[in-house]
This record gives structure tokens, sequence and C-alpha cells, in this order.
């Protein structure tokens, strides 16, 4: 039997302003990501949707996942070849497309842009080649039905 990972949380919706969803504008979006045992996530809708730019949106939630099961895999990958990284920062963009209609929409890419640094130069065309390793193992990448490119810049850690 194949194993199995759950991951349980709760949404809690903390907008409502008194008169609940009586209309389109009465409720804000605003709610919060709750896990046992964790800080909660301050959340909203995307602004564009009469959500809070201070709270994070299941659209950036979702790019960050994506950004993050990436390093995550990218990291054990280098660790098992012998790749030192030192640093690693990624500056990841997704898009969503709205539908003709207006009513609703996608994430259709996520483009990723990970500067990862290294201990040594003879590391850095491994380094390299690793990212296009990642996409058949995370999690995330193999769940979602839009493309994920990758843009790596390799350095070397100063001496």
């Amino acid at each position: 039997m194949a194993a199995t990972h759950t991951y349980d949380l709760t949404i809690e919706w903390t907008g409502n302003l008194g008169s609940g969803t009586d209309s389109y504008r009465s409720f804000s979006r605003d709610h919060e990501v709750l896990a046992e045992g964790k800080d909660p996530i301050a959340a909203s809708s995307d602004p564009a949707f009469r959500g809070d730019p201070g709270r994070w949106n299941p659209e950036e939630l979702l790019v960050s996942s994506v950004a993050q099961c990436h390093m995550l895999w990218y990291l054990h990958l280098c660790a098992a070849a012998g790749v030192t990284v030192v640093d690693y920062e990624d500056r990841a963009h997704g898009v969503m497309t709205m539908d003709e209609a207006g009513g609703g929409g996608q994430v259709t890419e996520v483009t990723l842009h990970p500067e990862v640094t290294v201990a040594d130069t003879s590391m850095v065309e491994k380094a390299q080649a690793l990212h296009a390793e990642v996409h058949a193992l995370c999690f995330i990448a193999r769940s979602v039905n839009f493309p994920i490119h990758h843009h790596p810049v390799i350095r070397v850690q100063s001496a």
C-alpha cells in the first residue's frame, strides 16, 4: 500500500463587518489559515477582488508553495550530489489569467528565479543541472496543471 500524508488546517473567515454577506460589498474577504501548533496566516483575496493588500491571498500562497517545494527538493538533490549550497533565494512570479467572461480564471504559469550560491567553482555545472530534476520530484509541481519555468543563477561563494 502506498504511503499517504495528510494535511489538516482550518480556514476561519474574520470578515463579517456586521451584516454578513448581505451584499457583495458588505463584507471583508479577510480570513486566517490555522493549523494546530502554528502561527496563523493572515489572508484575504487578491486586492483586485476586494481583498486586503496587507494580507496573503490564495494565489500568492500557491506560487509560494511551488517555490518552496522546488527549493526543498533542490537542496535535497544538492546534498545527495555533493553540491554545497550556502545561500538560496528565489524571486518567484506567478500569472493568473482570467477567462474571457471575467467570472473566473486560473494560474497559467509560474516562473522561478532561484539565485543559488555554492561553495566551490567545481559545483556550478551540477548545481545548474539539478534544477531540471526537481520538477519530477516536487509534490506541488506534480500536482498542478500549469507550466513551471526555472531561470536559475548560480554563483560561487567569495573567499
